[in-house]
This record gives C-alpha cells, structure tokens and sequence, in this order.
C-alpha cells in the first residue's frame, strides 16, 4: 500500500479533541449568539487570483468558514461524445480537507464531497456559457479548509468568482445563501454548530435546510437545494429570505472582481 511520505504522521497514542469540548461550546440551534440577528449573514471576506498556476482562483471566508476554489482549462475534453463535440462540459471537485471539521475526516472523497460536487455543478451551470466552449472541459476544483456551516452556499459563491477570474465567459456570476430551519426560529447563513444542533437531534417536522444558488442580474434561481421536512409557506419564505442574502452578497463580489481586475491590468503609459 503506497504511502503520504509528505503528511506528518501523529503519535502512535493520543486522544480526541472531542473529550476536551464543554457541551456549552455547542449552543442551541433556536439561538444565535452575538450582535448577529436571525436574518444576517456573517460578514465575508473574498480574494481572486491567489493561485498563480490556475486559470483562475478564488478565496473565501465567512466567519470561521474558509475555502478556497481553483479553475483550469477550458482544455480538450477527455470524454469525445457527440454532446461534447456541440458545447463544452464543466467538471467540479468539491473536497473537504480532513483537518476541516472537528472530526478528522479521511483523504479520499466520500459520499458526501460526491453529492456536493453534483450539486455545485448544477448550480454553475446555467451561468456558464458552455457553448462557447465546444469539444472542451472546464474544471472547478473547491476545497474546504475550514467548516463553519453554510460550505455548499459559499463554494457556489467562491467557484462563481474563481470562474470570473479565469476570464470563462459566464451570462452572470452565481451566488449561494443558506437558510436553516429549527421549530419556529429561522437562521440565514448557519455556523457549523447551528447546523450541528439539528442533526443532532435528527430532522423531524418543522426542521430543514434550504440552500439557493441566484443569478442575481438575472434574478434567476439556478440551484435549490433543501433537507429536512418544511412547510410549502415555510419553504416559500426561505427561498425568498436566501434571495435577498444573495442581492445583499453581490457588491462583495463585485468589489473583490474588480480588485483582481485593476491588479492585472497593465499601468497606464506615460
């Protein structure tokens, strides 16, 4: 069996973080600690062009979430179909690094980092013009560094700006926003430990998560994602509170864009 010769290896005998955790670091999911309100995102950090071997790169934090994307390509398509051969395809990576959670996690991709990858995909590809792209592959490649909560909204967000930065020609940049759903207490952008107390205590009735992926230009949903069980007024209610959470992210992006813009862009002459 081939072995990390580059990852250090831990001692032989250790013990759990977990053990040392007071059960008050957790706090309950129908309370938000803080000056932030139930409706308030947390307040977002973004970078481009932080990845120098990249098409284009991305960077992200939200709190104590942090991730980071990168973009390659368009290149030759490795699969040469007919569909392929009329418009390009777009391939996403989502990862999450096993120092991420609390719980150590492993190397390869599970179940879990598949499904989200599938779901990131759906979500870029109608911002994407693919048919400018045909008989080639263009690759997204997300990866987690930390999981504070709320991480396939804001990989939606950090792809949307990693492909903007690359130069690929999109119809609008794609923003993501959560909304998390306990009793009668509805929390945009949920920490890891908001979220934690749900599944917890396992989804039942009056308890969900909904994450939307917006065109905002074009104010068009392009991804809707949501767990749990929910109410069709509640759920209504959370689409259109995750609408907003986005209108309210853009001039984030847009800054961040422009910042990257300005920096590669040659100095004026003299």
């Amino acid at each position: 069996m081939p072995v990390d010769t580059k990852r250090i290896r831990g001692p032989e005998e250790s013990q759990s973080p977990l053990l040392f955790l007071s059960p008050g670091k957790v706090p309950e999911a129908s309370s938000r600690q803080g000056v932030r309100g139930n409706g308030d995102a947390r307040p977002v950090f973004a970078r481009c062009g932080l990845i120098s071997q990249a098409k284009g790169s991305a960077y992200l934090e939200a709190g104590n979430t942090k991730i980071i994307c990168s973009v390659y390509g368009p290149r030759e398509a490795e699969r040469k179909d007919e569909t392929d051969m009329k418009t390009g395809r777009l391939v996403c990576d989502f990862r999450l690094a096993p120092f991420s959670c609390l719980k150590r996690g492993a190397w390869i991709q599970g179940s879990e980092e598949r499904d989200l990858s599938q779901t990131l995909q759906e979500s870029l590809q109608p911002g994407v013009c693919l048919h400018r792209y045909p008989r080639s592959q263009i690759e997204v490649n997300v990866m987690v560094l930390e999981n504070d909560g709320s991480i396939l909204a804001h990989a939606v967000t950090c792809a949307s700006m990693a492909l903007a930065d690359g130069g690929i020609e999109m119809y609008d940049v794609v923003l993501g926003c959560t909304l998390g759903q306990s009793g009668s207490t509805c929390l945009v952008d949920p920490s890891y430990s908001e979220e934690y107390g749900s599944w917890q205590e396992g989804y039942g009735e009056d308890q969900g998560c909904v994450t939307v992926a917006l065109l905002p230009n074009l104010n068009q949903v392009s991804g809707l994602t949501a767990d749990g069980e929910m109410r069709e007024d509640i759920l209504s209610d959370a689409v259109r509170s995750c609408m907003d959470g986005c209108h309210k992210l853009y001039p984030v992006l847009q800054q961040a864009l422009m910042r990257a813009v300005k920096k590669k862009a040659p100095p004026p002459a003299k």
